[in-house]
């Protein structure tokens, strides 16, 4: 029998009453073949303001992937 590659994500992604969530992942750039594998999500919480996070923009940097800007805020100071 084989393994479920995709245990969590194919709830988004298979069945024809995903459809709409397909066609959101397809208009941002996805192909058939990254549907058909795991999608895998990475949050980085680097900051300019935050010393001890400033290095995590660096090795953010590191891998392949979308990348999104959000406001931030620090209140440690």
């Amino acid at each position: 029998m084989a393994e479920n590659l995709k245990p969590r994500s194919g709830v988004i992604t298979d069945g024809p009453d995903r459809a709409p969530s397909r066609a959101m992942l397809k208009a941002v750039g996805f192909t058939d073949e990254d549907l058909r594998r795991p999608i895998v999500g990475v949050a980085n919480t680097w900051i300019e303001i935050g010393p001890c996070n400033y290095h995590l923009r660096r090795l953010g940097g590191e891998g392949e992937g979308r990348h999104s800007r959000r406001r931030r805020y620090a209140d440690g100071i």
